[in-house]
């Protein structure tokens, strides 16, 4: 594991926290971020190089099984004053076929920074489907993260570290609330 890589993309992230940490997650967020550091900006190509170094070159990242090697996630930063009291989590899911990971809500809502590692890996955002770029599901959302068209890494920070795995899905849809 190189402690480097991992170093960076905790130093690469700080000041993007700085500028987002009072901002709200939801639907303008998410056009801002898109808009501001889409996968052409700097810094959507500093964080995707350095996430793809720590899943698919070094394995510090999204190393922890949560249905098998299809399904990945890791703690990467727990909350800090360094970090804005974000955490910056990642996640690695692979999908041929459609693919729902585990149910989850969102508190404090959630920026999630979207790295296809196939072309044309899709992961479903509160917007619909997204390749490169960002989702901001907002505060309370909830849904199964979903991958389509190969496999993707999503980055992504939470306020307060704030997740929820222990709620249930709707018995209509299960989709984002």
């Amino acid at each position: 594991m190189s402690e480097d890589s991992r170093k960076a993309l905790i130093e690469r992230s700080i000041p993007f926290l700085a500028e987002v940490r009072n901002r709200t997650a939801g639907n303008d967020l998410e056009s801002w971020l898109n808009t501001t550091y889409g996968p052409d900006s700097e810094l959507y190509q500093d964080l995707a190089r350095l996430i793809r170094i720590g899943v698919v070159e070094e394995g510090w990242a999204a190393n922890i099984e949560v249905d098998g090697p299809r399904y990945r996630r890791s703690v990467i930063a727990e909350p800090t004053a360094e970090t804005h009291y974000f955490s910056i989590t990642a996640v690695y899911m692979n999908s041929i076929e459609r693919y729902r990971g585990q149910y989850h809500a969102h508190p404090y809502g959630e920026l999630n920074l979207v790295v296809p590692v196939d072309p044309g890996a899709q992961l479903v955002g509160p917007n619909g489907w997204q390749g490169p770029g960002w989702t901001a599901p907002a505060p309370g959302s909830h849904h199964y993260p979903e991958v389509r068209g190969g496999a993707l890494i999503a980055l992504f920070y939470l306020p307060a570290g704030r997740i929820s795995y222990d709620i249930r899905p709707s018995r209509s849809t299960g989709a984002a609330a």
